[in-house]
């Protein structure tokens, strides 16, 4: 079953911090609807990324939810670690009874893999911030933009401008 917990929290926080930069409220229900998720699936969400000063909410009818700290302090292994409880990338089978070489030992040579490719990713996620991830998306959807009056026969120059 794949884990969609940890991409969504990742586009939740992006999607506060543009709307922080843009001066729009931002609400759970705002994020469900944008995100096309199940509202309690970003609500539940929210309970770590809150409880680990990713976000911030504030309640009642005029309550929205902003970031914990600056952009450039969050990192995507910040998210991540939050949101994702105990879960491992991988799972090992249980232990077995040791009857031959391999059930003797492909279960510790299996943890032993697995812990070094987690450790691996948890490194990559902590060289990215948020801010790197919103300077990354401004620069893609500037592409995006270009690709698209290229293909509309206007010159992409006169596009930026």
């Amino acid at each position: 079953m794949l884990d969609f917990r940890f991409p969504t929290a990742l586009q939740m926080v992006l999607s506060v911090a543009v709307a922080e930069k843009l001066g729009v409220r931002s609400t759970s229900a705002v994020l469900a609807a944008g995100l096309e998720a199940n509202p309690s699936f970003i609500r539940k969400l929210m309970v770590p990324l809150t409880k680990n000063g990713i976000i911030v909410s504030t309640l009642g009818r005029n309550g929205s939810i902003h970031l914990g700290r600056p952009v450039e302090q969050i990192t995507l292994r910040d998210i991540y670690l939050s949101v994702i409880d105990d879960k491992r990338i991988w799972a090992a089978r249980p232990e077995v009874p040791a009857r031959c070489l391999v059930s003797a030992n492909a279960c510790w040579y299996f943890k032993s893999v697995v812990n070094e490719a987690e450790e691996a990713s948890l490194e990559v996620l902590a060289r990215h911030t948020v801010a790197d991830a919103l300077a990354e998306l401004e620069r893609g959807d500037k592409r995006a933009c270009a690709e698209y009056m290229a293909r509309a026969g206007q010159d992409a120059e006169t596009a930026e401008k």
